[in-house]
């Protein structure tokens, strides 16, 4: 028999069982249950007062055991897994019944007492038991049904089920989102929201997602930034405003990118970048030692990360002599071009374009212990203020750890009249078919002729965030529900 005629086979029984429950008056999906015990409660009151205690619980049959006339099964809930002891002679007669005909994958009721069995396993002698929701497919199996990548992350309501240490990381990116709100109120940073949808997508270089409103009967663009709306919150009054954002940028997809991801974005009045670079250090080490309480972990192949303070600080210049044995310096975009193989040739002939993929190739893999990289080349920072002591360069960096870039900040460019120059030169690089030049936005223009105080900004992806802390392999495998392509 082939393996999907077994699984066939499987949901036909389990349908009849289904019938079985409404042919004698049972509703196989209840409207709700009293469940006033979570299963990790129990089990710790029990450890600490080996008392035989009531208890009503709830969650999904893991594991079933059925011997005649008694039985042993497994519910498990969000908190953790209690073995339930079942006997005929213990409860009432359609009860048993309705057990026998329960299947590994359904939601039951259980209330009963705690004990300890014989083997030593703490267990709920049960005294009354009900079906909440009948499971219509299999479970697959831990190691031999659910260990193809893209099907969980497809149908990571199974991964979740099957692979425990998987809800792990998300309980665990949760706890870090919320150790990020803490750290940044008692900051007395304000926590915002910006549109999604905007007219004119900014904040980065990016190609837009494009849609149509039909009222306004107008083309609208999902936001790739959030940063020109907070800046506008500067220019308002605020002082110190952050937002953990939805982003979306049309692009490809690695185990660094989604095109559908997280964004934490800050911006503080009267701070520049070296301040950001306090906060990144302060913000990261209060993450780790709030979940593992210490400053030092392994990633992927590195084993000591070491987040203590002060993190190496150097120019994006300096970079190339320090970790790739050549200069930068001096040299004329065509040569520079020439170091680079022709898959990674840049389209654009900017200095900035060319320097930034050298280094992507040349430098950023050899970026182990955290670093911050400053001082960008002017043309490739459109939003940036001009570094104080040399007009070529901005007041930018970049935070990487093993080889990945984790944040990116700048000294806010507040100049109008230099802003809309950025921006002018930005629209002539969309015309020549950049399409992830920034467009103009007159409107933020406008804003800054108001009054921008000088201003340090700062933006972390929330997602590799989570891989660096997780120690996750992907990015898909630290977001709930990844973009894959559609199924045939």
């Amino acid at each position: 028999m082939t393996e999907q005629n077994e699984i066939t086979q499987v949901i036909q029984s389990r349908i009849e069982k289904l019938n079985w429950f409404i042919e004698n008056g049972y509703k196989p999906f209840e409207y709700r249950f009293d469940k006033k015990d979570a299963i990790h409660d129990i089990i710790e009151r029990f450890e600490k007062e080996e008392s035989e205690f009531p208890v009503s619980t709830a969650g999904r049959i893991t594991a079933n055991r059925i011997m005649g006339k008694a039985g042993f099964f497994d519910i498990t809930d969000v908190s953790g897994k209690v073995q339930v002891y079942i006997r005929k002679d213990q409860i009432p007669e359609q009860d048993f019944e309705v057990y026998k005909h329960l299947d590994v994958g359904d939601f039951a009721g259980v209330t009963g007492t705690m004990f300890r069995t014989h083997k030593g396993e703490i267990s709920i002698l049960c005294k009354s038991i009900i079906l909440l929701t009948k499971s219509l497919h299999p479970l697959p199996e831990k190691w031999h049904g659910l260990k193809d990548k893209e099907l969980r992350y497809r149908k990571r309501y199974l991964d979740l089920l099957v692979n425990p240490e998987v809800k792990e990381v998300f309980i665990t990116r949760s706890r870090i989102i919320n150790s990020i709100r803490e750290f940044l109120n008692s900051r007395n940073f304000l926590e915002v929201e910006t549109p999604m949808l905007q007219f004119v997508p900014g904040g980065a270089a990016a190609r837009p997602f494009k849609t149509h409103h039909n009222a306004l009967n107008s083309e609208i663009y999902l936001r790739i930034a959030p940063e020109l709306y907070l800046k506008r919150l500067i220019v308002g009054g605020f002082e110190k405003v952050f937002e953990i954002n939805r982003n979306f940028r049309n692009e490809g997809m690695d185990r660094n990118h989604n095109p559908e991801f997280t964004m934490l974005e800050l911006y503080q009045a009267y701070a520049d970048y070296n301040d950001m670079m306090l906060i990144v250090e302060d913000l990261f080490i209060n993450i780790c030692e709030t979940l593992y309480q210490k400053k030092e972990l392994a990633f992927n192949e590195f084993p000591n990360i070491n987040l203590a303070k002060p993190w190496k600080r150097i120019s994006m210049e300096d970079s190339f002599e320090e970790f790739a044995g050549f200069s930068v310096k001096n040299k004329s975009i065509t040569e520079l071009q020439a170091m680079l193989e022709e898959k990674d040739k840049v389209k654009q002939e900017k200095l900035g374009k060319v320097i930034e993929k050298l280094f992507e190739v040349f430098v950023q893999p050899k970026l182990i212990q955290p670093t911050f990289i400053t001082d960008y080349i002017k043309d490739s920072s459109p939003l940036t203020k001009v570094h104080r002591n040399d007009d070529r360069l901005v007041e930018r960096f970049e935070v990487f750890i093993a080889g990945m870039e984790l944040g990116n900040a700048f000294s806010e460019l507040n100049n109008p009249w230099d802003q809309k120059e950025r921006f002018e030169e930005q629209v002539k690089d969309l015309e020549a078919g950049d399409d992830e030049a920034q467009r103009m936005d007159y409107d933020y223009v406008n804003a800054l002729e108001f009054g921008m105080p000088p201003t340090g900004g700062l933006g972390v992806g929330i997602d590799r965030l989570i891989m660096f802390f997780t120690n996750a392999p992907s990015i898909r495998d630290v977001i709930l529900f990844p973009l894959m392509k559609p199924e045939i």
